[in-house]
């Protein structure tokens, strides 16, 4: 049983990483193509690798569900959860550093810039404690950043592991059949 955990937790990590990197790739990717000033591209490029970047977590996750299993031919579908599960901890806290770093050093001036034309538009329609309020905010807007991305990330990679480990291993309904024997 030590065994078998030891081999959840390592195989989960090694998946958590790559999860973790993908989405990583992705943030700043479409830091990158958010850039471009025309809209039209840059709303279907950012469509393009959103979409691209959910399929290909769900693929990944799926794969990594199915070699874990490939490895342990013990496991059953409440082990393969329990991998996944692991999985999207590991994978979030990945991102969650990630994100928390992107917007307290890569982009924190970019970040501000956008949060300074955004108060000065609507500037008109707060009063002072809601300015005050905003910029509060921002000094704290890494950690606002590092937590929602960690609890959402966590709760999605939880619901498709639910969704994937249904059917992982692959169940086999004459596994139990018998022929009468005469």
């Amino acid at each position: 049983m030590e065994q078998f955990r030891k081999n959840l937790w390592n195989s989960a990590a090694k998946a958590g990483l790559a999860l973790g990197l993908v989405s990583s790739a992705y943030l700043f990717i479409n830091q990158w193509t958010a850039e471009i000033e025309v809209p039209v591209l840059t709303g279907l490029l950012s469509f393009v690798l959103w979409a691209a970047k959910f399929g290909g977590c769900i693929w990944l996750m799926m794969f990594f569900m199915k070699k874990f299993v490939a490895e342990n031919q013990d496991a059953v579908n409440s082990d393969t959860f329990r991998f996944g599960v692991v999985t999207a901890l590991l994978s979030a806290f990945v991102y969650a550093a990630f994100s928390f770093a992107n917007t307290a050093y890569f982009s924190a001036d970019m970040i501000a810039e956008n949060m300074d034309t955004v108060m000065q538009a609507y500037s008109q329609f707060m009063d002072s404690n809601t300015m005050a309020q905003m910029d509060k905010m921002m000094t704290k807007m890494p950690q606002i950043t590092f937590f929602s991305n960690l609890i959402y990330c966590f709760i999605f990679g939880t619901i498709l592991s639910l969704i994937l480990s249904r059917n992982i291993p692959n169940k086999d309904p004459f596994a139990n059949y018998k022929p009468d024997e005469q």
